[in-house]
Order: C-alpha cells, then sequence, then structure tokens
C-alpha cells in the first residue's frame, strides 16, 4: 500500500508553525465575542430607533404626516348648485335647469390613445379634426420637457345617455363632470325677456343676468380623495350641501305671452317689417303680462344667440311716437278746465306756426275735441296744446313718466329724450311736441301712460315680478282727475270706432279704447320721407278697463304703413284670445251678435 508523501518544512521553504499558547487562544475567543456583541449592539441599537421612530412618526408626528398626505391626495371640491326655476305667474315654467355631463381629459393619458381616438371623436360628436384641435397644445409639447396639461374639456353639456355612451369605450384619460344646463320651454316666445345663460350657467342677458345672484345659488363643498391623475377614487365626508337658487316668479302669462307673440310675428311677416314690439299690462296692478319682440332666436340653440335675434327692442329702442301722444296734450288741455270734450276747434289747415306750417291729411274744419282725437288731426291737437303753456305740457309728460327710466332694471333701456320746454325751439317745437314729434320715448313708458288713462289718472309703476301684496297707496301718483281720464277714454273709444282710425282694434264681445299713431323714421338727424313706424296703444274694456297693449311695428313694407292698418290689427287677433284665456267678462254683447259669436257663459273673475 502507498504512502501518501507530505513534503516538510524544509522542502516548501516555510517556518515551522508554533502551536498557539492558551494565552493567544483566549484573546482570540475574547476578540470573536467584543466583535459579535458590538454587532449585535449596533443591529439593537438600529432595530430600538427604528422602533422608536416608528412611535414618534405614529404617535407624535401623526398629524403632520397626515397633513402632508391629505396634501397630496386630499382634495376639497365644489359641488354646483341648481340655478332657480323661473316661472310665469300661474307656476308655469319659463327657464329651467336640468342636470347634463361634460366630458373631459387627462391629456397626458389620452395622447398615449391615439387608436382609440377616432371612436371618442364619433361618441363625442365631433371630428377628428376637432378633437386633435382641443389636444393641440399638448400634442406640440410631447418633444419637450414641458408636462401636458391636467384637465381639458373634449364636449359640455351632453346629455346623460350621450355621456355614458363616451364612458363606456372606456378609454384611459377620459372622465365625464356633472352640471347644469338651462332650457326655455318656450323658446323663442320669451327670449328677449328672458335673456340666456352661458356655457357655466351665468346670465348673460335679460332677466336671467338681472337676476343672476339669487338664481344662480350657492355652490356645496366636499372633500375627496383623488389619485395622481387627479379622479376622485373615494367620497371622505359632505363639507357644505349645494343650496339651490332661489324660484323666481313673473308677473308674466304665459298664455297671454303666447297670444300676444303669434300676433306680432304674423303682422311682421305680413309687412316685411324689420322689427315690432308688443307689450300688454294689468292696468290694476301695473304687472307686465306679456314682453314680446320680432326677430327672436330660440335660446336653446346656442348656435342661433346672435345680437339681432335677441335684442330687446321693448327697451333698447326710442321712439318717436307720432299721434299716440295727442290724448295727452287733450288730456292737459281738459285738466286745465279750458277745454270740453265738446269745445270748437278751427282745424282748417295748413296751420302756420312762424315759418313752419302744421298739416292734416284732410282738412276737417270746424271740430270739437272730440272729433281732433277720433280724426287724429295735427292742427286741432296744436292748437289745443298752444293755448296752454309749453312748461305745463312738459311738467305733464313728466309726470306721466316720460324722459325717465321705467325702473324695471332691464339690460339696455333707453330712458328716451324728453328735452327741457325751454329747449325745444319755440312755437314750432310746442305743437310738434303736441303730436309726437321731438320727443323719443320706449315702448314701456308708453304703456305705462295709458295705463295712467285707464285707471282712472293714476300712474303705477311696472313690475315684472308677480305682486305677493296689493300695492301700496304710497307708489301710485295721481296724474289727472279720474273725470279726465274717463272722458279720454270715451274719446279713445270713438277713435276706434267705423269714425275712427283704430277700427281694426276691435275685438267682439268687448269695448275698445285705443289710438293709432304713425311717424317718419328720423335717420341721421332728418326724417326719412319712406320709412315709417306703425303704433296702436289702446285698452280693454272700457266699461272697467283692465289692460293696456301697447304695439310697435318698425319699417312695414309695401306701402301700407298706417297705424290703423299695420299695428292696430295686432291688438284685435292677440286680444281676442286675452280676454278669453283671462275670463274677462265682455261688455259689448251687441257687438259679439253682429260678429257671428257665441255668447259665453258667465266667466269666474280671475
Amino acid at each position: 500500500m502507498n504512502k501518501i508523501y507530505k513534503p516538510s518544512h524544509r522542502a516548501t521553504g516555510r517556518a515551522k508553525p508554533v502551536p498557539a499558547t492558551w494565552r493567544q487562544r483566549r484573546w482570540a475567543s475574547v476578540l470573536t465575542m467584543t466583535r459579535t456583541g458590538l454587532v449585535l449592539g449596533l443591529l439593537g441599537v438600529a432595530a430600538t430607533g427604528m422602533v422608536a421612530r416608528a412611535a414618534y412618526l405614529q404617535l407624535i408626528h401623526k398629524d403632520f404626516l397626515q397633513g402632508q398626505g391629505d396634501e397630496r391626495f386630499l382634495r376639497v371640491v365644489e359641488v354646483p348648485a341648481h340655478r332657480g326655476m323661473i316661472v310665469d305667474r300661474n307656476g308655469e315654467p319659463l327657464a329651467v335647469s336640468s342636470p347634463v355631463d361634460s366630458i373631459w381629459a387627462e391629456p397626458g393619458e389620452l395622447l398615449g390613445q391615439r387608436d382609440r381616438w377616432p371612436p371618442l371623436a364619433t361618441a363625442l360628436g365631433m371630428s377628428m379634426a376637432d378633437l386633435e384641435k382641443k389636444l393641440a397644445p399638448d400634442i406640440e409639447q410631447q418633444p419637450s420637457d414641458k408636462k401636458p396639461r391636467r384637465f381639458v374639456y373634449l364636449r359640455r353639456h351632453l346629455a346623460p345617455d350621450e355621456a355614458q355612451r363616451v364612458l363606456q369605450l372606456d378609454i384611459p384619460g377620459v372622465y365625464a363632470q356633472r352640471e347644469y344646463r338651462r332650457y326655455y320651454p318656450d323658446a323663442e316666445v320669451t327670449s328677449h325677456l328672458l335673456g340666456f345663460t352661458d356655457v357655466d350657467d351665468v346670465g348673460q342677458e335679460g332677466l336671467e343676468k338681472v337676476f343672476n345672484d339669487p338664481l344662480h345659488g350657492i355652490p356645496g363643498q366636499k372633500r375627496v380623495i383623488k389619485d395622481r391623475l387627479g379622479r376622485i377614487v373615494e367620497n371622505i365626508e359632505n363639507l357644505r350641501p349645494p343650496q339651490a337658487g332661489q324660484k323666481l316668479t313673473l308677473s308674466i302669462d304665459r298664455r297671454v305671452q303666447y297670444h300676444a307673440y303669434r300676433a306680432l310675428k304674423e303682422a311682421c311677416i305680413r309687412h316685411n317689417a324689420n322689427a315690432g314690439s308688443a307689450v300688454i299690462v294689468d292696468v290694476q296692478t301695473g304687472e307686465i303680462l306679456a314682453l314680446v319682440n320680432q326677430p327672436a332666436g330660440n335660446p336653446n340653440n346656442r348656435d342661433e344667440l346672435k345680437s339681432v335675434l335677441l335684442r330687446n327692442h321693448a327697451v333698447t329702442d326710442a321712439y318717436e311716437p307720432g299721434s299716440t301722444m295727442k290724448p295727452f296734450a287733450v288730456a292737459m288741455a281738459l285738466e286745465s278746465g279750458k277745454w270740453t270734450p265738446n269745445s270748437p276747434v278751427d282745424a282748417r289747415g295748413p296751420f302756420r306756426v312762424g315759418r313752419h306750417a302744421v298739416r292734416d291729411v284732410h282738412s276737417y274744419g270746424l271740430i270739437d275735441v272730440t272729433r281732433v282725437i277720433i280724426k287724429s288731426s295735427n292742427i286741432g291737437t296744436s292748437k289745443i296744446a298752444m293755448s296752454l303753456p309749453a312748461e305745463q305740457l312738459w311738467k305733464f309728460y313728466k309726470d306721466l313718466g316720460f324722459g325717465a327710466l321705467t325702473g324695471l332694471g332691464l339690460v339696455g333701456e333707453r330712458p328716451g329724450v324728453l328735452r327741457h320746454f325751454k329747449k325745444w325751439g319755440g312755437e314750432i317745437g310746442h305743437a310738434n311736441h303736441s303730436f309726437g314729434y321731438g320727443l323719443s320715448v320706449n315702448m314701456l313708458q308708453l304703456a305705462q301712460a295709458y295705463t295712467v288713462l285707464a285707471a282712472d289718472g293714476v300712474r303705477r309703476p311696472l313690475t315684472l315680478l308677480k305682486r305677493a301684496e296689493p300695492l301700496d297707496p304710497a307708489q301710485e301718483q295721481r296724474v289727472m282727475s279720474a273725470k279726465t281720464a274717463t272722458q279720454m277714454r270715451l274719446m279713445l273709444e270713438q277713435a276706434t270706432s267705423q269714425q275712427g282710425t283704430g277700427t281694426k282694434a276691435t275685438v267682439p264681445g268687448y269695448r275698445v279704447a285705443g289710438k293709432t299713431g304713425t311717424s317718419h323714421k328720423s335717420i341721421g338727424g332728418h326724417y326719412a320721407s319712406n320709412r315709417y313706424l306703425s303704433l296702436f296703444a289702446g285698452m280693454v274694456p272700457v266699461s272697467d278697463p283692465r289692460l293696456v297693449m301697447v304695439i310697435i311695428i318698425d319699417e312695414p313694407k309695401g306701402g301700407v304703413y298706417f297705424g290703423g292698418a299695420v299695428a292696430a290689427p295686432v291688438f284685435g287677433a292677440a286680444m281676442g284670445g286675452v280676454l278669453r284665456a283671462l275670463n274677462i267678462t265682455p261688455d259689448d254683447m251687441p257687438s259679439m251678435k253682429l260678429a257671428g259669436v257665441d255668447a259665453p257663459t258667465e266667466p269666474q273673475k280671475p
């Protein structure tokens, strides 16, 4: 058996090992134990430090850390408030806010889903070009170091079912947000009066703008947790519930508004007019029951929100009222005691006033004051007015409300022009003011003045809000005696008879009083020879006046332009339906039988 050869220390050249002594072995053991203890001690200290730090963070420094976390993920967001409804005097809705959804996107995430853009664009109802345009700023930033936006609207105010179709595509980075959109059930019929709101539901025109603060409401607040992309992942708590806007109840009667609008629109179309306005006022309360204009647009269709279609001509335009002012010049004369309805007036023409001449369409000769109104004589009215000081006529006009705002607060209202009598330009200015030239009024001022005649001489403030309480007598102003007002109504009733100029304003079954007017338009400081305004102002029923209506048609064409032929028929057409809708008792049954209309049963007093 072979032996294993082990070289000696001499053969390897190494020193011969010296056996360790017991002291060396002891020190090696101590050193090892020391090292182990040191390591274990250090590990223990580290563990104790970590435990202490954890306890400190969890127990002592917890609020700070929680706050830091909240700053990164906990947010307080706004909860939109429901805009208040606008309703008519009977509670019928005129403007309502409906819940809708707006689609928004986180561009940084959506940019990575370009292959899914075509179905997204289709669901949103837009072209690919439109979608790319909305994301263009973020697309252009991609090669740079700038971060894309975190929020961009893709489409506002989609119906909930349309928004759901978008969300069902499940495209990363596309989300929905609940909002409200304004709807107007009567569309163009109330467009000029109500105005409209913008995409954020803030009033921009009309009553929506005037009463925006109470209608807008107070948004709520809630605390939520959002992820790094800004998406709400959890609702934590409601901090403040949203407070819906206040309901606004108007004096407008939806039925009356419709009848007035339909009659005005038909007249404007028939005579190819530039524009038209009409207003109906409750004589007893001063409440405006209807206010309509032409042309009109549909505020539900934002493509039609053009200024020309939404202009409220009833307050933004001031006109020379022409012959509709004659009853007030005559009423002033009756108030003076110098004249009566039977006083004679020499209406032969022309009537020379300095180097000017006042003319009538026909020469009426010697007539009485009543016939001056019936025939609408410029000469007769001028002579009556000029028999009294110009200052007296000026003060009377001011008491009727001309030259001042109506106080309704409507956007863009013009007060018209009523110059001081010393600036009328002498006697010819005095004469012109008596038959409606040299001054300008808006339609609501004219309606308020005729309401004075219908209300036995008392001027009541107009309102577009339903009066919850009877009008305070302190708010009323007596402008003329009840006797004068009654005399004027009887004269104006004859002006709508077969002898007068307003025969087309008649309503079967009712006694109607009113006055026509036709005036040349002033263009660039000069009167246009072939451009006219056609007007009619009237009241019904004469026995107990309840309603006043004023109509203005701007530039009727086709050769027919007199107020009796253009504006008066609007009164007759509208009031026929209005009086039935309001159950106002007829006061002229013979005329109803003559017109072949069946007498109605006794209506209830509204």
